[in-house]
């Protein structure tokens, strides 16, 4: 396994984007990176409430009654929400030309790399390896199991896009309404959760941006 960044990425920083606006701009971006118009990019944003969820994603795990959007995705992984309080990483990176790593080392260092931001900002976290046959535990917890962080992304001809969600300040209770990443009794947290628990005030955006970029070398 190699997880090694060869080269820096290019830090992008936008506001709260409509989830159909930003999968489109992510498309032009895959279709530069193909192209060599520009480099690695890390896109920090975020996104009005919607739920997404994967092709394999069985009917019974999405709402019943939805209260907001439900949109299909062609990313990995199952059904996830996205919100304000939410930080959104989209990777579009060329793996054969600059990363230089399998797919599944891909998902393997975007989870160290959050948990290394996640770490300098005074907040422990894991990662979990899935049992075979069970329902994948990809993403980034807390020691005690508690989910902070989705990771779902797609690879095709060498490119990836989508990423990761952070939790800083989210509604949780949003994360009730379906199960999430296909983890039925998945208890979701986010800093802001955490932070309460500690007396402590919760991480800004900007700081949280700041520390997963230079994780990922994208500072």
């Amino acid at each position: 396994m190699n997880e090694r960044a060869p080269s820096a990425l290019e830090r992008v920083d936008l506001g709260e984007i409509p989830y159909p606006e930003a999968t489109a701009r992510m498309g032009e971006w895959v279709e530069q990176r193909r192209a060599g118009l520009i480099p690695d990019r890390l896109v920090f944003l975020g996104h009005p409430p919607v739920i997404t969820y994967g092709a394999r994603t069985p009917a019974h795990e999405l709402p019943a009654d939805p209260t907001v959007p439900l949109v299909p995705v062609d990313r990995g992984g199952q059904a996830t929400y996205h919100g304000p309080g939410q930080l959104v990483g989209y990777l579009v990176l060329n793996l054969r030309e600059t990363r230089r790593f399998r797919p599944g080392d891909l998902v393997r260092w975007v989870e160290n790399g959050l948990i290394e931001a996640l770490g300098s900002l005074g907040y422990p976290a894991v990662r979990r390896d899935t049992p075979r046959k069970e329902q994948s535990l990809v993403g980034v917890w807390t020691p005690e199991h508690r989910k902070l962080a989705s990771i779902g992304m797609r690879v095709r001809g060498s490119i990836t896009s989508h990423g990761f969600a952070l939790n800083i300040a989210p509604d949780l209770a949003a994360f009730g309404t379906f199960t999430p990443c296909g983890l039925p009794e998945v208890p979701m947290t986010s800093l802001a959760e955490l932070a309460a628990s500690r007396g402590l005030s919760t991480p800004t955006d900007a700081e949280v941006r700041d520390a997963v970029a230079k994780a990922l070398g994208a500072a």
